[in-house]
């Protein structure tokens, strides 16, 4: 089977966030996505730049292809700004955690869609359970032959932008003891979870070829890898992160989606072997990072050194200031370390638990008003 990658001469970005729909008052979920989009496309600028998602609980705001940091933070500023109001007159608010803490899967209801039907034909209890928000970041990479390289090379990196961006560590009402839930909630699915280490395009290829020939899969974007290549759009699609509930945290993660994608493409192009690690250790940090978070231990390379997630982020954002320069979010990325400092969101959720003495409604509206702060 052969796929096109359609290579993107620039490494151009595109943004997708999540956000999920609760209501102003009870702070439950609420089917509310098509009443939200339907009334707000006479506002919008752009109507395409919101999407249904799985659930009628769930919203997804992208950008277009943008070619900074800056640029596609402020076209999703721009969109949020036109659609908070609107979802304030239907009684809504976003909410961008990785989960709900409360909510009722049972209570939840699919998005109209054969796709959606048939995936939850197929997977049925688990795929009723996806309560999950995330974001998902496109970087354009121009040369086929490098995509799967970079890609098994950027998994290295995959424990520091879950442990930087987990926001999920309540479920059903309890903690769960980890930092992202839903890390682990999605990888139950058929195809998400890690991609395989393919060396090069004709292996994926022939992967892709026998999913599709054996009905895993009906088309290519039901292959869910947490880190997958978009061949139509000629990028790589990071899909690590939780849900996210600030401007700023956005803004400091794509920056370092951005950058490690565009270094390590770069090496790739100057020759250079890119460092990889084996599944197992790639496995075993997903599951650390999902548990501990920012204080996870990680396994640094195929000699099973390892090292605390935030010592390692802080020599890795030293190494990526040059790029960072180059691609014009030098500050962006700097940013970055303010996550470790100010705490991350799972971190933040469960002070307010805390404080609260357990008031989950408290916790779902802390995550709200993070995002409504950065609109103000």
């Amino acid at each position: 089977m052969r796929i096109d990658f359609r290579g993107s001469p620039a490494p151009t970005l595109g943004v997708e966030w999540e956000f999920a729909l609760v209501d102003k008052g009870d702070r439950d979920l609420v089917n509310a996505a098509d009443d939200l989009i339907g009334a707000a496309k006479s506002r919008l600028p752009d109507p395409s730049r919101l999407h249904r998602e799985l659930l009628g609980n769930t919203v997804e705001v992208v950008t277009g292809v943008c070619d900074t940091v800056g640029d596609a933070i402020g076209e999703l500023q721009h969109t949020m700004a036109e659609l908070v109001p609107v979802a304030d007159g239907l009684g809504l608010d976003l909410y961008g955690g990785g989960t709900h803490p409360f909510a009722s899967w049972s209570r939840q209801q699919l998005s109209p869609g054969h796709r959606y039907a048939e995936l939850i034909n197929r997977t049925q209890w688990w795929g009723r359970q996806m309560l999950i928000w995330g974001v998902h970041v496109h970087v354009g990479l121009p040369e086929r032959k490098r995509v799967m390289p970079v890609l098994s090379a950027l998994l290295t990196y995959y424990p520091h932008l879950q442990a930087l961006s987990a926001s999920s560590p309540i479920w059903a009402g309890t903690d769960t003891g980890y930092a992202s839930n839903r890390a682990l909630m999605f990888q139950q699915l058929p195809t998400a979870g890690l991609p395989f280490q393919f060396e090069h395009w004709a292996e994926f290829e022939k992967f892709a070829g026998d999913q599709l020939t054996t009905g895993v899969i009906d088309e290519l974007s039901e292959i869910r890898w947490d880190v997958r290549p978009a061949p139509h759009l000629g990028t790589l699609e990071n899909r690590v992160c939780d849900g996210v509930s600030t401007f700023d945290e956005l803004a400091a993660l794509v920056a370092l989606m951005h950058c490690l994608v565009v270094d390590l493409d770069t090496r790739a192009a100057a020759g250079e072997t890119l460092p990889t690690m084996p599944p197992w250790h790639v496995q075993e940090n997903k599951w650390r990072a999902a548990r501990y978070g920012l204080d996870a231990i990680v396994i640094l390379d195929d000699h099973s050194n390892e090292r605390l997630v935030t010592d390692d982020l802080a020599d890795l954002l030293v190494r990526l200031e040059p790029v960072a320069d180059r691609l014009g979010c030098a500050a962006e990325l700097a940013s970055v370390a303010d996550i470790p400092r100010h705490g991350a969101s799972y971190q933040r959720q469960r002070a307010v638990a805390e404080r609260t003495e357990g008031d989950l409604v408290a916790v779902v509206g802390s995550v709200v008003n993070e995002l409504r702060a950065g609109l103000a």
